[in-house]
């Protein structure tokens, strides 16, 4: 089966290429948190300098639009300084491929979409079954649910797509897939989403979406795929959340509460049904170059 590899050099404004060559494993992924870690201290701390600048409400309501960007740069940095490290000995992986078999990329869009909503739908009872959520956290979500609509639009339509993606997919998948088997890659990527959201009511479905997009992207290579994926996902629960009856509901509202059971079971099992139909498509339509994946090779800059 033929290999993809890529020659040419990195153009100034072809920001993905500056990470090709950094392939963490465990000890990179878990690096990689540090420098999550110590990102979202430098966001705090941002935010607490705008709080001081200006007022409580305005931190509240504008704060993340500063201090997410912040809290992905110590990984950025410490990604790419590996990068360019090994850029001269090594062989590197394309962060963004254009794997879409027969399905092409309108039509593994679609669908990608629509399974990302299934996927999202489904979780519905396992996060419902969780303990109740802390006043702290509800506060906190409720916050960000009452900003300004923009606001909360950008930063989780857009920069959480992103950023995440950037971090989860592009970088610790694509390298554990060099790494370990694949199916652990797949699990171990997605436990890193699930923690860097930081509490169990967005773990649990991060972690599930998590396995769905590093599946897509293991099949596709597609990095802009995944984040429109993730971008899909947040959209749909921030239209939701403005409708008043879900409003009303507050965040820990199950759907369960708009129907009747029988519905409830009907709607699980037609979500699980398409998010089956969605992977067996995908493995039949889109071949693999190497057990390792579909993300292209990018050759050493010798």
């Amino acid at each position: 089966m033929s290999t993809f590899i890529r020659h040419s050099s990195r153009r100034s404004f072809d920001l993905l290429s500056g990470f090709s060559f950094y392939l963490p494993g465990i000890g990179g992924t878990l690096m990689m948190l540090l420098m999550v870690v110590i990102g979202a201290c430098l966001g705090q701390f941002v935010s607490l300098l705008l709080a001081m600048v200006s007022d409580f409400q305005t931190a509240t309501s504008y704060g993340m639009l500063v201090s997410y960007p912040v809290m992905f740069l110590p990984p950025m940095w410490y990604a790419s300084f590996q990068s360019r490290k090994n850029q001269f000995f090594d062989t590197g992986y394309a962060l963004d491929s254009n794997h879409f078999g027969n399905l092409k990329g309108w039509g593994a869009a679609l669908m990608a979409a629509v399974v990302t909503i299934a996927s999202s739908i489904i979780c519905d009872p396992v996060v419902s079954a969780l303990p109740p959520m802390p006043e702290f956290w509800k506060a906190a979500f409720e916050a960000m649910l009452e900003g300004p609509l923009w606001v909360t639009v950008i930063s989780t339509v857009i920069f959480a797509p992103v950023f995440e993606e950037w971090l989860c997919r592009g970088i610790i998948f694509r390298g554990l897939l060099r790494n370990v088997h694949p199916a652990w890659a797949m699990v171990i990527s997605a436990l890193a989403f699930a923690l860097i959201h930081m509490n169990p009511w967005q773990a649990v479905p991060a972690f599930v979406l998590g396995m769905l997009f590093a599946y897509v992207y293991y099949r596709t290579g597609s990095l802009k795929l995944t984040m429109l994926m993730h971008a899909v996902n947040n959209a749909f629960s921030v239209l939701t959340s403005q409708i008043p009856a879900v409003r009303e509901l507050g965040v820990e509202g199950s759907i369960s509460a708009f129907m009747e059971k029988w519905e409830y079971i009907g709607l699980m099992a037609a979500c699980l049904f398409i998010i089956v139909v969605f992977i067996d498509i995908m493995r039949k339509n889109i071949p693999l170059q190497s057990e390792r994946g579909n993300c292209d090779e990018v050759g050493s800059q010798e």
